[in-house]
């Protein structure tokens, strides 16, 4: 009978822990995102704290860094996906895009996984948050359940994308809690306690930042580079400084036309000087510190050592200049010791107070340094400066040259940014303003990544390519290549302001077009008489309609777009729709279709930004 008795025990015993290891391994979940300029990882990391309050424990992970397999197996997974202006994926969502799109995979793939998925977007630009509507409609057609609507974000949201982002997550969090209840005695945890800082930094010796490696110059990916060539492009009297760059290297590089370079940015030293003494840091700026991470549901900056000082963090690695999001005043009330500024951060905070925090700092694009310089009682502990300060994140930029033509090269072509804010602040862009006080001979350390270009397998299949400004950059690649391989069927539709102050390359151009390697367009559009309209690389277009046709629809030929994600491209794309309306024999209707079905054969191909 005491056998017996101690045999029923351990399978209640059992029973009891198979439950709460179930229930443990239900309270997990995967946050894969796709990113070009680091918002979406943001919104994951932030979606992470939120989900940690319900008792939940997230992985947050890279698309590119998850393969289709591993994606079957999750319990729950949400996707974060940002979309470029015309409607592009990201780079990272593109091997899990494309092996999502193989047509042997069945309909029940992903049988009884739950998805949630938040896109990133602008409604100022074509294909608002398309990638993530296409991937979310995707995973429906095989066997996966949306269990929570998909949230979209806005850039045009007077709160950005966290205007979206916020009230989305609140309610992912009702729904994950219908789904899996608290265990009894367990707790939502309240949104204003202090979530626990990502790191822990631990005082070591100078001996121990001396012997830390630079993880960024193990990285194989990147490569050391010599400047050569800095030279201004644009008029010495123009508004905008444009710079031809080349880099030369050691190793023998390979990169393919569309390919990008990769840059971190490093800050003044003056203005890290200016933050630290805002900070009250100036003593303790140069005190190297181990970093360890403490909670892996947060990131940390690419190539951030293991061992640092505040002031090689806020040079190399964190952005105080960047305009802060709502999340940054969350924690500067959780820090400040004065009365007044917590009511002050109480109202930004609040639903009512969200007109006054965008009329404070989004609508004058406030910076993050500005925006302390005013909240000075604010006393931010050192183990905090990866929650609340974002990444310096890398820049990429289009490189503008052929490695047939330029072996062991990169060049690129560069607009330096600078700009007044709408209190006539003078603004700058850090990567750019660095970019440009390098001097021939300098060093820096420069990844290659693959860009969304790719040259039709034939030589002889014509090509057209529409590169206004520094969307030029790119196309400059692909003739050089082309030109290199004997191909003499390009055309080049380029468009700047003024013949004289902005035409990049053009001595290269008309080179070319005399040796009847390329034929060159180009749209002036200030360089008219005053009030007449005008004239854009789209106006070229259309005048040459029947040039266009004879190559896109009687030849097959491919369209190469590259520059701002704004109106031109689509723009560009209607006046190639024109072309088979008036010579093709199309309907309007039936002229646009053609150009979609040229971008669904991969003839046509877009590389912009916003």
């Amino acid at each position: 009978m005491k056998l017996l008795t101690f045999l029923l025990y351990l399978i209640i015993f059992s029973m009891s822990s198979l439950g709460s290891d179930v229930e443990e391994e239900h309270r997990s979940i995967l946050i894969l995102y796709a990113t070009e300029t680091g918002n979406a990882q943001d919104a994951s990391d932030y979606i992470a704290r939120q989900c940690r309050r319900i008792a939940f424990e997230c992985r947050v992970a890279s698309m590119d860094a998850y393969s289709l397999p591993d994606l079957i197996s999750e319990n729950i997974v949400v996707f974060v996906v940002s979309t470029t202006g015309s409607g592009v994926e990201p780079r990272a969502m593109t091997p899990l895009w494309t092996n999502l799109l193989r047509s042997d995979l069945p309909p029940d793939t992903f049988e009884d996984l739950p998805y949630a998925v938040f896109g990133l977007g602008d409604t100022a630009y074509e294909k608002f948050c398309w990638a993530a509507k296409k991937l979310s409609r995707r995973l429906e057609s095989l066997g996966a359940t949306e269990f929570y609507e998909r949230g979209e974000g806005d850039d045009q949201h007077p709160l950005g994308i966290d205007g979206a982002l916020q009230p989305w997550t609140e309610g992912l969090l009702k729904s994950l809690l219908a789904m899996y209840p608290l265990q009894p005695g367990v707790d939502v945890t309240s949104a204003s306690d202090i979530p626990p800082p990502r790191v822990s930094l631990k005082s070591v010796s100078q001996t121990a930042l001396e012997v830390s490696k630079d993880p960024l110059k193990a990285d194989l990916q990147y490569h050391k580079a010599v400047v050569k060539i800095n030279d201004r492009m644009t008029a010495t009297d123009w508004n905008q400084d444009v710079r031809h760059f080349e880099f030369d290297f050691e190793d023998d590089i390979r990169y393919e036309p569309g390919d990008v370079a990769v840059i971190h940015p490093v800050a003044s030293a003056s203005e890290v000087d200016s933050f630290l003494e805002v900070m009250g840091w100036e003593d303790i700026a140069d005190d190297p510190f181990s970093i360890e991470q403490l909670m892996f549901d947060q990131s940390l900056p690419d190539h951030v050592p293991a061992v640092a000082t505040l002031r090689a963090l806020f040079t190399r690695f964190l952005d105080f200049t960047a305009v802060p999001r709502r999340s940054f005043f969350q924690y500067l009330r959780y820090f400040t010791t004065e009365d007044l500024e917590r009511e002050k951060l109480d109202e930004f905070l609040s639903l009512e107070g969200a007109d006054e925090l965008y009329e404070y700092c989004y609508r004058v694009r406030r910076t993050i340094l500005e925006v302390l310089s005013e909240f000075r009682h604010v006393k931010i502990p050192k183990n905090y400066v990866f929650d609340i300060f974002p990444p310096l994140r890398p820049r990429e930029f289009s490189i503008a040259s052929s490695v047939q033509r330029h072996s062991r090269q990169v060049h690129l072509c560069v607009a330096i940014v600078k700009f007044k804010t709408k209190l006539k602040v003078p603004r700058k862009g850090i990567c750019t303003s660095y970019l440009s006080s390098l001097c021939p001979g300098d060093s820096l350390q420069i990844g290659i990544k693959k860009g969304l270009l790719r040259l039709p397998a034939k030589h002889c299949t014509p090509i057209i390519c529409v590169g206004p400004g520094t969307g030029v950059a790119p196309m400059r690649s692909v003739i050089e290549e082309r030109i290199r391989n004997g191909s003499t069927s390009n055309i080049l539709y380029f468009g700047c302001r003024s013949a004289s102050k902005d035409q990049h390359y053009a001595s290269e151009w008309k080179a070319y077009s005399e040796e009847q390697k390329i034929q060159y367009r180009a749209a002036f559009s200030r360089d008219g008489p005053e009030g007449q309209k005008r004239t854009y690389v789209q106006d070229l277009i259309r005048q040459d309609s029947e040039h266009i046709w004879k190559i896109v629809g009687e030849q097959r030929g491919w369209v190469f777009i590259s520059g701002s994600s704004n109106k031109m491209p689509a723009a560009v794309k209607d006046a190639i729709a024109y072309a088979a309306e008036s010579h093709g024999g199309y309907s309007a209707e039936e002229g646009k279709r053609y150009v979609h079905s040229m971008w669904k054969e991969g003839r046509l191909i877009e590389e912009c930004w916003s």
